[in-house]
């Protein structure tokens, strides 16, 4: 109840001090990321693989990206799950410390975007946590919820395909964090036009 009593004059890591200085000026770019998880319990499971990418005005800046594998091998370990999927990847390995400081530097005060949103910044909060940082201050925007208020919709949500589907974008056949990043990044420039987003 008193947590954040624990967090005054906690000295936190550079990365993480750095982070939060870039929020005393305007986010000028979103974000569109995405995460690959073991589960969908941010304090047992952990974030896989993450993809993201940046948009800046109406476009998508494809150099302005982070892509990277976790290697997750002690939870893989202790859970008696194969690492093939670490091991076969292509992208850049990371360690889990690693990984996150690469990202939050790389993310900086821009407003994140993502398709059910807040299960991603829950997972990436709770990686933080072991980091001895705080949570994410970034405001976010969610592509489901803004399809729904698009078109006045409460009682149903829409998965990634369904809105790709509805919009044309093409699916493929390779699933990764970043592909599913530069799609949100794509529905999100759609729909940031209709609901007059800035």
């Amino acid at each position: 109840m008193l947590d954040w009593l624990k967090n005054i004059n906690k000295e936190y890591p550079d990365f993480w001090k750095n982070y939060l200085s870039k929020f005393e000026t305007k986010p000028n770019r979103f974000v569109a990321i995405s995460t690959e998880t073991s589960g969908l319990n941010p304090i047992k499971d952990v974030i896989l693989s993450m993809g993201s990418f940046a948009i800046v005005d109406d476009g998508i800046i494809i150099q302005d990206n982070f892509e990277a594998v976790l290697l997750q091998y002690k939870y893989l370990h202790d859970n008696g799950l194969s690492n093939e999927f670490i091991i076969e990847s292509k992208m850049k390995k990371l360690q889990e410390n690693d990984a996150l400081q690469t990202f939050i530097d790389y993310l900086g005060n821009a407003v994140l975007v993502g398709h059910h949103v807040n299960f991603d910044i829950e997972m990436i909060n709770a990686a933080l946590e072991r980091l001895d940082c705080g949570r994410l201050k970034n405001e976010a925007l969610d592509i489901d919820v803004m399809y729904r208020k698009l078109h006045d919709i409460n009682e149903k949500q829409f998965s990634l395909d369904d809105l790709c589907e509805i919009y044309k974008i093409p699916k493929s056949d390779r699933n990764s964090s970043a592909e599913d990043a530069y799609k949100i990044a794509l529905l999100f420039l759609k729909l940031k036009s209709r609901l007059g987003i800035k």
